[in-house]
């Protein structure tokens, strides 16, 4: 299979980028999303700022290892209206994560109630993450958005370890802030809960990987 054309539709900010509403991009027989956002930057668009849109495929966001179709219905969508977004900051690193950096990322003047998890290793001298880092933080984000919307959330940031983490060292940390603290205790707890489940992230404990459930598909 040859290269396929696509068109891409525009709107809001990004429409008066490129002073048009849809723009026309080649891309390989196996593109992905991420090679969309790429391909962006020969466009009238221009070069993309990680994290400034997200495409939809056939009326459904994306995530970047998505694959494109010829026919696919294809658009870039920046942030949308509402306000800032209460995703504050997401990032899997294999640095120390700062849990005072978390909470002060969440910090906001409306919040009563600023709630913080650290998921910690325990009963072993270390343990060993790895992540698919490149869908990792954006499904990360993902979920932080969707719990803080049903949770009535102000902020929420998340990061994640990847490498050796030692004995009483946090792996995860999730800071969320809401006017109220069962609000911030029950959208911490969701947060938490579906990153462990769904997001592209596995643990070695003692030479064995960790086996769970495989995620559904979205």
């Amino acid at each position: 299979m040859g290269p396929m054309q696509v068109s891409v539709q525009l709107f809001a900010g990004l429409r008066q980028r490129a002073g048009t509403s849809r723009v026309e991009v080649e891309l390989g027989p196996d593109a992905t999303v991420s090679d969309l956002l790429a391909a962006m930057a020969a466009t009238p668009v221009g070069p993309l700022a990680p994290r400034s849109c997200i495409v939809a495929v056939n009326r459904e966001y994306a995530a970047p290892s998505a694959r494109i179709a010829a026919g696919d219905e294809l658009a870039l969508i920046p942030p949308v209206s509402g306000g800032e977004s209460p995703v504050r900051r997401v990032r899997v690193t294999g640095e120390p994560l700062d849990l005072a950096a978390l909470a002060a990322a969440v910090r906001d003047p409306r919040a009563g109630a600023v709630v913080l998890f650290e998921g910690v290793t325990r009963e072993v001298d270390a343990l060993e993450y790895e992540a698919y880092a490149e869908m990792a933080e954006p499904y990360i984000a993902r979920i932080a958005a969707e719990e803080a919307a049903r949770h009535d959330l102000l902020a929420v940031a998340v990061e994640h370890r990847t490498g050796r983490v030692a004995l009483g060292e946090p792996s995860v940390i999730v800071a969320a802030s809401s006017a109220h603290r069962g609000e911030a205790f029950a959208g911490a707890r969701a947060v938490i809960d579906r990153v462990k489940a769904e997001a592209p992230v596995w643990k070695q404990e003692e030479g064995e990987w960790i086996e769970g459930e495989l995620p559904s598909p979205s």
